[in-house]
């Protein structure tokens, strides 16, 4: 089968690789649909975090159930998505229902070979219904996860002002199941086409542009000068993690999303006056995949708003790289096979 490997920062091969033959507790699937996203863009760049090479990118993935074992409910030629956190059932999070930053987790296209090949084998349990979605939808149904559950660890109430920095695939989704939940969502950013997206695709109540304007005046005017009582940041940039620490109101939840690879240094006293409370948000549960599909269902979010950029499997290669460009507006690339 043909299989696209990032073999070193910068560089894509293909390759042909034996297909996958089933075992035990696993399922193989026939992958129609890749999701291009920001884990597979910064492994390309040379700057994901927890990345060795050579490395099959992909993981937002949509295809065709052609064989398992023990996956009961399950039909052969199903559409299917799945779970790409593969955890190991036995280590504290594991057994605290928090499989999603398991102890030992092994991420599909991560730290393990993802799902850039025309098949794969994947463990049964990860296996998501497909329930009528299309090949696209089910593509994003982990991009959309990932922001989900952001959301949900922030305990987001109806009527209280979010604020999502970062606008890109995950902060869109970020935005989606915050507006859902009820909040008055505030997106920043220094793009300000992908504002003006948040505003006319995805019903976001207020933008700022942090290149141009001064966000603590515009946060005090938004806010009545209460300032958000959530943030969420979904850059990975650091100096963007650090900036949002002076933007939350008294009393507020900071999550983190977004992941950079150096450490982080706020004020202490500053913090400290706020009883804010700092949390990191990895990777989502089966409730977050399932609250998605059902949101999409019901109309609430449109996934083919994200898709901006459409390609072929054997196009990958010549193609990535342009995706890193701001200038060419990407927002979802979206690769069918």
């Amino acid at each position: 089968m043909r299989t696209l490997v990032c073999t070193t920062p910068g560089q894509f091969d293909y390759s042909e690789r034996e297909k996958p033959v089933l075992t035990p507790g696993h399922a193989i699937i026939k992958i129609n649909r890749i999701g291009i996203c920001g884990t597979d863009l910064h492994a390309f760049e040379g700057t994901q975090p927890f990345f060795e090479y050579p490395r099959v990118l992909g993981h937002e993935l949509g295809g065709e159930l052609i064989e398992f074992d023990d996956a009961p409910g399950f039909t052969i030629g199903e559409a299917v998505t799945f779970i790409p956190y593969f955890n190991c059932g036995k280590c504290i999070a594991c057994r605290s229902d928090k499989p999603n930053c398991c102890a030992n987790l092994k991420v599909f296209g991560v730290h393990i070979d993802g799902g850039m090949a025309e098949y794969v084998s994947v463990p049964s349990y990860a296996l998501i219904h497909g329930e009528g979605l299309s090949a696209d939808e089910l593509a994003l149904v982990e991009p959309l996860a990932i922001g989900a559950h952001g959301v949900r660890r922030a305990n987001v109430q109806p009527g209280e002002f979010v604020l999502v920095v970062g606008a890109g695939p995950i902060g869109l989704g970020i935005m989606e199941f915050a507006r859902i939940a009820g909040a008055q969502v505030i997106a920043m950013d220094i793009n300000q086409s992908r504002l003006n997206f948040c505003k006319s695709k995805l019903r976001v109540h207020h933008t700022i542009n942090a290149a141009t304007e001064n966000v603590n005046d515009a946060l005090k005017a938004i806010t009545n000068s209460d300032y958000p009582t959530v943030v969420i940041d979904a850059t990975g940039s650091l100096k963007a993690i650090t900036n949002a620490f002076q933007y939350m109101a008294h009393g507020a939840r900071y999550v983190l999303v977004g992941l950079q690879k150096g450490e982080l240094v706020f004020s202490h006293p500053e913090f400290h006056k706020r009883e804010a409370t700092l949390m990191s948000s990895r990777n989502a549960t089966r409730a977050d995949f399932e609250h998605v599909i059902d949101s999409m269902k019901k109309g609430l979010v449109d996934p083919t708003n994200y898709i901006t950029h459409r390609v072929k499997f054997g196009d990958v290669k010549a193609d990535f790289a342009s995706w890193l460009d701001p200038a060419n507006g990407v927002i979802k690339a979206m690769v069918s096979l």
